[in-house]
């Protein structure tokens, strides 16, 4: 068993592009830790990094305590799972997996043992003998891990090992994934482009952004507590609702604004954020989860204004079954990422006429059996409590007291959140 870890490492292509910027990253023992983040982010160069298959500009990879900066690809002891499978087409199964083994000349009876292990684990001893060609894509990739697993490796690095799959495959191949690694107990780095992925994988979850780490936390952590903007619009699907906001009134009766909806906070909200009080009149970033958001008892639109709710158009409603998402509009200003900066939609019509509102869409997850039709005026319910707020300049998270951990490491122990719905 090993551990890996990542000291401020850096790296710059030579045409200049920084892919990797000081990350400080560690996986302990038995460890299953995922790099995720957009296209382009720097998750795969920092795999290869560790792999021996990019050199590192600046900073340390440490194996097991031990520098690995000047050791090759072979020498250090990594086993790699690539998103192609690479695999041998004139060979079967078992040939495919003992390969890695008879390169380093493994005697043939110790290296036909250990791949019959490897391809029972995988459950491919049914298929041993059948050519890659024969097999399934699911099939395949098993055959895949299984090479890499034969060496018996001190790190498993996997790059994006299942996006070739179809979804169902997908979804059944996570939790082979996870069952092998978890058998064989062996520090793992897998890299994925989609976050459901890694929010239902890793035991830990590092969020890139530009080849910069955003968070590093347990599932969980960084859905409830996201560091910043960036973290919070990528985990989640549907996406938090972000709308600019600002706060007035005295610290025990401060009320939200977005737009002309008002919501009230209760002094006990805002003593466990003090840096509310202190905001005044400057603009902040609200977040709102979908599930946060519950039709009210009456749509008449006359009730919106009740305590607690926001007034909404409905403009599309999507039926899944167990859920019903509507997507809806007010006049407040949602807030986008362009070109990696922060900015406010439009201003919204000035008669606060929220039909006039149409590109300011947000999501709310509600009950199916709650009708609902487009068009309809609606008084949703926002749950405050669960309310998310980010500085509009940094766009860094304004924490409730206690729970502030900084931006690159997690904090309490929490179950994995069931994630639906699919990629961003």
């Amino acid at each position: 068993m090993a551990t890996l870890s990542l000291e401020q490492v850096t790296k710059v292509f030579a045409n200049g592009v920084k892919a990797v910027s000081s990350l400080d990253l560690a996986v302990e023992e038995g460890e299953f830790v995922v790099l995720v983040g957009p296209s382009g982010c720097g998750k795969t160069t920092a795999l290869r990094m560790v792999a021996g298959l990019e050199g590192v500009t600046s900073g340390t990879i440490r194996l097991d305590g031990k520098p690995v900066n000047d050791l090759s690809a072979r020498d250090r002891d990594v086993a790699m799972v690539f998103q192609n499978y690479a695999l041998y087409p004139h060979l079967n199964v078992l040939e495919n997996i003992a390969f890695s083994l008879r390169v380093r000349g493994i005697p043939k009876h110790e290296r036909e043992q250990r791949a019959r292990a490897a391809a029972d684990l995988l459950g491919l001893g049914d298929v041993a003998l059948r050519k890659p060609g024969q097999l399934s894509g699911g099939q395949r990739q098993r055959v895949a891990m299984g090479r890499a697993l034969v060496r018996e490796p001190a790190v498993f690095l996997m790059d994006e090992p299942l996006s070739n799959l179809d979804a169902n495959l997908r979804v059944q191949m996570r939790s082979e994934v996870l069952r092998v690694q978890r058998r064989v107990g062996v520090a793992t780095l897998y890299v994925t482009h989609d976050q459901t992925e890694a929010m239902t994988m890793g035991d830990r979850v590092a969020v890139l952004r530009g080849g910069t780490l955003q968070q590093l936390a347990k599932p969980q952590e960084l859905y409830e507590r996201p560091a910043n903007l960036f973290v919070a619009s990528f985990i989640g699907s549907p996406p938090m609702n972000l709308y600019e906001a600002t706060v007035s009134g005295p610290a025990d009766r401060l009320v939200l604004s977005l737009g002309s909806q008002r919501l009230a906070l209760s002094a006990d909200f805002v003593q466990r954020r003090p840096a509310l009080a202190s905001a005044g009149q400057q603009k902040l970033v609200v977040g709102i989860r979908p599930e946060c958001l519950t039709v009210a008892p009456s749509t008449d639109n006359a009730e919106a204004a009740r305590e607690g709710t926001i007034s909404v158009r409905t403009e599309l409603v999507e039926s899944l079954g167990n859920e019903s998402l509507v997507h809806f509009s007010t006049d407040a200003r949602m807030v986008r990422s362009r070109g990696g900066v922060w900015t406010a939609t439009p201003d919204a019509d000035p008669s606060g006429d929220i039909a006039a509102a149409s590109s300011t869409e947000g999501v709310a997850r509600v009950d199916p059996r709650v009708p609902v039709a487009v068009g309809d005026q609606l008084a949703l319910v926002v749950d405050i409590d669960r309310l998310h707020f980010f500085d509009a300049e940094s766009g860094d998270a304004i924490r409730a007291t206690g729970s502030s951990r900084g931006a690159a490491e997690g904090g309490p122990d929490m179950k994995t959140l069931g994630l639906r719905g699919g990629s961003r």
